[in-house]
């Protein structure tokens, strides 16, 4: 199971909006330095591709929650793998954001086309932060960014 999802277990039932609100960020279902989705809604280590996992289902609907909330962007922050992050974090990124490639910055937007196709969109950064973030960034030091921020970002 991934790093602290058994914090987010309620009688056996994952809140996936608790488990991103509480860690900041979440891999949707990559391993690596943050838990992830896929896995806290198996409630178990996944191998291979979770559409083979029995959660599959719950796992989608899970994503699928979290991208449709406008408190969640998308991106290939972490590692280049798609990171979920919720928006009390939003400040803290934008303010040291010259620490990524842009392209690691930019909004991640997934359709589904007509045919069944699986289309993704990105937005690049900063066109996806609001006005009111981008203000809030600038009054954070770059110290204060990093300590809101997962210990990942904190490393040399």
């Amino acid at each position: 199971m991934g790093t602290g999802a058994a914090a987010e277990r309620h009688a056996g039932q994952v809140d996936p909006m608790t488990a991103l609100i509480k860690h900041g960020m979440l891999l949707q279902s990559a391993h690596g330095p943050l838990p992830n989705v896929a896995e806290m809604i198996a409630g178990e280590p996944i191998r291979g591709s979770w559409w083979n996992h029995p959660a599959s289902r719950s796992i989608f609907d899970a994503l699928n929650l979290l991208a449709e909330s406008p408190d969640v962007v998308r991106m290939r922050l972490v590692n280049g793998k798609v990171t979920l992050v919720h928006r009390r974090l939003w400040p803290a990124l934008v303010r040291i954001a010259d620490r990524f490639p842009a392209k690691n910055l930019a909004a991640i937007h997934e359709d589904h086309t007509a045919s069944g196709a699986h289309r993704v969109q990105a937005e690049a950064f900063p066109d996806w932060v609001p006005n009111d973030v981008l203000q809030a960034a600038k009054a954070l030091s770059v110290e204060d960014a990093l300590t809101e921020l997962p210990a990942y970002f904190r490393r040399s």
